[in-house]
């Protein structure tokens, strides 16, 4: 079982403060914050109707379904362009490839990016395999312009090792 905390950054143009995070991103001109929260994916069931919601998780159990997001803001004067989020997965879950289109993967501690389809991994024999969603070390995506008071957010799904 796992018990979940708030997640804040702040990124400015010194540099990058993290407080307690899994998330992390390029310096910028200008000052993005960053907000990182993770949700817990529920199905609940009213009048015969499946309904899925995302919950403030207290505790988590194998096979439970997570939702992590990153919230930014650019409290600055000026766009940033081409601005990098980068969130390493924790240990305790494994990468949910869908909705995945939007982001790169990395499966070797971020040293190298790609689709997850194109990412392969040492196979234990000497030769390489495809790499899997368990595979998954990093997660990041580029946000191409954030305009001056603009927010908007990125998340990944991942299931409870």
């Amino acid at each position: 079982m796992f018990a979940f905390n708030s997640i804040r950054i702040v990124i400015a143009a010194t540099g990058l403060a993290l407080t307690t995070a899994p998330a992390f991103a390029a310096p910028a001109p200008g000052q993005v914050s960053l907000q990182g929260d993770v949700k817990l994916e529920k199905t609940v069931v009213a009048n015969g109707a499946s309904t899925h919601v995302l919950v403030t998780p207290q505790k988590v159990v194998p096979g439970d379904h997570l939702v992590f997001s990153t919230a930014y803001h650019n409290s600055g004067t000026s766009a940033v362009d081409h601005f990098i989020v980068t969130n390493p997965l924790p240990k305790g879950v494994s990468y949910a490839a869908e909705g995945s289109e939007a982001s790169e993967v990395s499966v070797d501690g971020g040293k190298s990016w790609g689709q997850l389809a194109t990412q392969t991994v040492a196979d234990g024999k000497g030769g390489k395999r495809a790499a899997q969603a368990g595979d998954v070390t990093h997660v990041r995506w580029t946000v191409a312009v954030i305009a001056p008071g603009a927010t908007g957010a990125v998340s990944y799904h991942a299931v409870v090792r």
